[in-house]
């Protein structure tokens, strides 16, 4: 992937503790995996490969920062190497999210016989 920086439309969101916990763990084991995160227009993109910092931007919020480059905004992180992510629940929520009562069907679709 292609340095770049992810962050969503929106202010940054501190989060809990247990996940700067987390990411500062991975950070000293120079633990290696796959982070998946919401990325621009809150689309889920990834990323792999060993955190090697965490920055704190003035009016952008705290980002990880990998091996290859890619800074990653902590509040928008889904998984961290198979681990929970500050943004897991926002993640979730689509999973259970109503799709407008028609079971995943259209109109035209459920109209059809």
């Amino acid at each position: 992937m292609t340095s770049k920086t992810a962050e969503k439309d929106t202010s940054y969101l501190p989060v809990a503790w247990e996940y700067r916990e987390t990411i500062e763990e991975q950070i000293s084991k120079k633990s290696e995996g796959k982070i998946f995160y919401f990325g621009e227009g809150n689309q889920i993109e990834e990323t792999q490969g060993p955190v090697v910092g965490m920055r704190e931007e003035k009016n952008a919020g705290v980002f990880i920062i990998t091996a290859n480059g890619c800074a990653v905004r902590i509040d928008r992180i889904i998984t961290l190497f198979g681990k929970v992510g500050a943004a897991y629940d926002e993640y979730d929520a689509y999973a259970n999210a109503c799709m407008d009562c028609n079971g995943g069907y259209t109109k035209e679709e459920l109209e059809e016989d």
